[in-house]
């Protein structure tokens, strides 16, 4: 949450000349509802639920520029589907940066309580193994411009292309 994945994945499909698509808006274009919604009548367990039916779907499409909504690691069938499917990239961010991003939104049904740092604290703990775990790429996002995170990604490809291009 608040790592930059919408803003820098737009920016990567558009240098992979490859299509960018949003877990989260995609769920909220199938359910007609925004998430918020989805999380006040369904609740966590029913938006889950969609995500994990949006990204099995999605992470067979190719090629693609995927961001996934922060907690579609949780459910163990997402990250075998990312990591079967597609190359993982962890965009990893601070508490604090998560604070300083998310402050004002309003869109994010996890943080609307008394204690957002000790939510994003909680979600820390219970998610960036997760991350760890089925990630192909760690790349620190704190105070980065997202053009310089994209760079980062990009060499990072473009070497691994050259390690597996037969010589």
């Amino acid at each position: 949450m608040g790592s930059g994945k919408s803003t820098i994945g737009r920016l990567l499909s558009n240098e992979l000349g490859q299509e960018f698509i949003d877990s989260d808006k995609a769920i909220e274009d199938r359910a007609g509802a925004d998430i918020p919604w989805i999380f006040d009548v369904e609740g966590e367990a029913g938006f889950r639920n969609r995500e994990q039916a949006v990204i099995d779907q999605i992470t067979q499409l190719s090629p693609i520029v995927l961001a996934t909504g922060g907690g579609a690691v949780l459910r163990p069938e997402n990250r075998h589907h990312l990591q079967s499917r597609g190359f993982v990239v962890y965009l990893q961010t601070s508490v604090d940066q998560q604070l300083e991003r998310t402050a004002r939104d309003r869109n994010r049904p996890l943080l609307q309580n008394d204690d957002p740092r000790g939510v994003l604290d909680k979600l820390m703990a219970e998610r960036d193994p997760l991350y760890r775990e089925c990630c192909d790429l760690i790349v620190k996002t704190d105070r980065r411009h997202p053009r310089s995170v994209v760079s980062e990604i990009l060499r990072h490809l473009n070497k691994q292309r050259a390690l597996t291009q037969p010589v």
